[in-house]
């Protein structure tokens, strides 16, 4: 999502935002940052398929399930992967100017956790744009030097 913003001194300001598949790391994260790969999610999903599949061949013929009990479990199983793909971290950034070589002058950066807090957070950037000139040092964005 990009939005161009005019500030109060007259600068364009180019708004950005970018889904993270993952996390950034910070300086807390240091000790933590190394990855082991996907295996583990690859075998507890399969996990979670075979037993449910194992369920649902086992059920005797006279057993009747009620649909409102089917689409409790599709619900519950959907949750999760839901409630993951919206609370994905985006990164913001708002840049002004060109040095000459096509690097901006000036920089903010911040992360962002969430669909709808990002949409929240750029709309507060552009009015702080707008009005100040600048993004606000208490949101999310950081300047860069």
């Amino acid at each position: 999502m990009t939005r161009v913003v005019r500030g109060a001194d007259g600068r364009m300001w180019t708004l950005r935002s970018q889904l993270e598949w993952r996390s950034p790391a910070t300086a807390d994260d240091f000790e933590h940052d190394v990855s082991v790969g996907n295996a583990a999610a690859v075998v507890l999903l399969v996990l979670v398929v075979a037993l449910g599949a194992i369920l649902i061949l086992w059920t005797p013929d006279d057993v009747v399930v009620p649909l409102w009990v089917v689409l409790l479990i599709v619900l519950v199983m959907l949750f999760f992967p839901a409630r993951w793909a919206l609370r994905r971290p985006w990164s913001v950034v708002a840049e002004t100017g060109d040095n000459g070589e096509g690097d901006p002058t000036e920089k903010w950066v911040g992360t962002v956790r969430g669909l709808f807090t990002v949409r929240q957070q750029v709309n507060r950037v552009a009015k702080s744009i707008a009005i100040d000139s600048v993004p606000g040092i208490e949101g999310p964005l950081q300047p860069v030097a």
